[in-house]
């Protein structure tokens, strides 16, 4: 008898996600969520903004999927068009959040350099994720795969901070980042491998990473073009 290997099951990715919320409480606990309870909660509007639409994307990433699941298809449907209001605005709020951080007067550093580059990877590795999911929104296996991946982006940023509160050297915290985003998808990539279709995802926002942190990796988000970029955003009057 051939071995048989378990297709991957999108309707249970919902209970999966439970595990990014346990993530982000890690990653984000001691310089967001503790800071409520020890009264030094001193952010600015565009970072409440930003962690409010986060929450309820993950929520409904979480919902969603359990809906189908329930087999209520109807439910699921009316709060899927919850998701073309609620993509627009975690894209400004990253925008207005990111623009925030950087200052406004005075020479860029270094990290402000690789923080904007960081923001705009994610809105591009978001952006593909929910044009496929909607763009195929009538072909389960592929819908599923682009929410799944929207929910997959969050990984990198809340682990790097738990990273760099662990690991002292800043390029060791990185690589760890990166290489446990990329075991992730690896994991899933050969999980799927059997799938009859809709296997294109996953390595694709495997390559747009790749993409990325190479040209961290490799200091090109420190030449001209990108930093004339960040300079001509910053002179953009979005925050104050």
């Amino acid at each position: 008898m051939e071995n048989q290997v378990k297709k991957l099951r999108f309707d249970l990715s919902g209970y999966y996600f439970f595990g990014l919320i346990l993530l982000v409480c890690l990653g984000f606990w001691p310089t967001y969520f503790a800071k409520f309870f020890d009264g030094t909660a001193n952010f600015t509007y565009y970072f409440h903004f930003h962690a409010t639409v986060l929450i309820l994307w993950m929520s409904l990433l979480i919902i969603q999927p359990i809906l189908i699941r329930k087999k209520q298809v109807a439910i699921h449907r009316l709060l899927g068009k919850v998701s073309y209001w609620l993509i627009p605005l975690i894209f400004i709020s990253i925008i207005l959040l990111t623009h925030s951080r950087i200052p406004h007067q005075g020479p860029l550093s270094d990290n402000d350099l690789v923080g904007a580059f960081n923001s705009c990877k994610d809105l591009v590795v978001l952006a593909t994720a929910f044009f496929i999911a909607i763009r195929y929104k009538k072909d389960y296996q592929l819908h599923a795969r682009g929410m799944i991946v929207t929910g997959l982006a969050f990984i990198e940023p809340a682990f790097i901070r738990f990273a760099f509160r662990v690991i002292s050297d800043p390029l060791a915290a990185y690589l760890t980042t990166i290489f446990t985003l990329y075991a992730v998808f690896l994991v899933i990539i050969f999980r799927e491998r059997q799938q009859a279709k809709a296997r294109w995802v996953f390595p694709l926002i495997v390559c747009l990473y790749i993409i990325a942190h190479g040209m961290v990796l490799f200091d090109l988000v420190y030449l001209p073009f990108w930093r004339n970029f960040v300079v001509w955003f910053v002179r953009v009057p979005l925050t104050i």
